[in-house]
């Protein structure tokens, strides 16, 4: 079977949530914050009424896959997107499954519900230490933009294309 890249299904967001979770516990510092933090990654279920979740499947599998911010944030109380703006949001790939392409074709696949939700730009945030996501997202497009810095001084890089 190919790989497929779609919406997942209710049934998969189990599964989505185990395989983004596994692709970040490797930044992980097993401190309390990751561990919250990877407890949300995993709960598609409870993102999934507001957001877009987009899989990549091989052979029945969940290998990969992304929250995308169309209408609605992760987080119900976000800021509202710009109406030009979709937003991605914890891209994941299962560590073995690394290496084929599969992160640049739910990327693509994110671009294109964006486009086709009328939305002429896209961003994202990543850490500092996710250099492989970093390298990828350059070679897709996309340039530095506004960073978000947290109160404890943790910082996101930020990151938008044109889609136009």
């Amino acid at each position: 079977m190919a790989l497929e890249i779609r919406e997942a299904r209710p049934d998969e967001f189990a599964d989505a949530g185990a395989v983004t979770a596994e692709a970040y516990r490797e930044f992980s510092d097993g401190g309390g914050d990751w561990v919250g933090y990877l407890e949300e990654i995993a709960n598609v279920q409870e993102r999934a009424a507001r957001t877009t979740i987009v899989v990549a499947v091989d052979d029945g599998r969940v290998i990969g896959s992304a929250t995308l911010e169309l209408d609605g944030r992760t987080d119900a109380d976000g800021t509202p997107l710009d109406v030009d703006e979709a937003h991605i949001r914890m891209l994941g790939v299962h560590p073995d499954a690394r290496g084929g392409g599969v992160a640049t074709r739910i990327m693509a696949e994110c671009e294109e519900r964006a486009r086709q939700a009328g939305r002429s730009r896209m961003t994202l945030h990543t850490a500092q230490n996710m250099r492989a996501a970093r390298r990828m997202y350059e070679s897709l497009g996309y340039e530095r933009s506004e960073d978000r810095v947290f109160p404890d001084g943790f910082v996101l890089l930020g990151y938008t294309k044109r889609l136009d």
